[in-house]
């Protein structure tokens, strides 16, 4: 039976994490996130039933890190205009940058789904229902953009946090504000009149 005790599970899913980023899809063990977690051998293996349940909790584990800090699901304050956008934007960039080992762990957790089908399914709707919900609070917050705003920002700005932590020297730091801040000007300079979101149908 696996064991319950959740700060100890929490971390060796931070060290999976770790292994991740670290040596790849490939590289995850269980003797390996025992080693990065410092705790004796055989311990993983009783919190976790096989490989296929630490990939995916080391990814739920991401997300989790992430959750309380992503701008896009923060209550605006002040005013609800472009420039608040821009703002939480350029926060979003920093804050996934400033956890790099989790955005790279989720980068080796993609490669994985590609070969792997299980794998695929569970990203898939783990990724499908945060943007849904980033389309759905930046809705109810009132400020510009619609729901295929939401996406393109989080399709663009995932590129860009990418290009940030595997290529740092391809932009300066000066570059990727500019670029940050001409995207959010140019995608609601071109803001249809009818809302619209990509996810009205079943994320279809």
């Amino acid at each position: 039976m696996a064991r319950r005790n959740p700060e100890r599970r929490a971390a060796l899913l931070d060290a999976a994490v770790e292994v991740l980023a670290g040596e790849g899809a490939r590289g995850l063990t269980f003797r390996a996130v025992d080693q990065r977690a410092g705790v004796p051998a055989g311990t993983a293996s009783n919190y976790f039933a096989g490989r296929a349940e630490i990939l995916t909790g080391a990814g739920e584990r991401v997300y989790q890190r992430l959750l309380d800090q992503a701008p896009l699901g923060e209550t605006p304050d002040g005013p609800r205009d472009r420039s608040r956008v821009t703002e939480l934007m350029h926060a979003l960039v920093d804050r996934v940058s400033a956890f790099p080992t989790g955005f790279l762990a989720l980068l080796e957790l993609r490669l994985e789904a590609a070969r792997n089908p299980e794998l695929r399914e569970v990203l898939t709707a783990r990724v499908r229902a945060d943007l849904r919900f980033n389309a759905e609070h930046h809705a109810a917050s009132g400020l510009p953009g619609d729901g295929t705003t939401v996406a393109l920002l989080w399709l663009a700005l995932n590129w860009l946090i990418l290009e940030r932590l595997t290529l740092p020297d391809l932009l300066t730091d000066h570059q990727r504000r500019d670029l940050v801040t001409a995207l959010v000007d140019r995608l609601l300079a071109g803001q249809p009149e009818e809302a619209g979101s990509p996810f009205d149908e079943s994320g279809k």
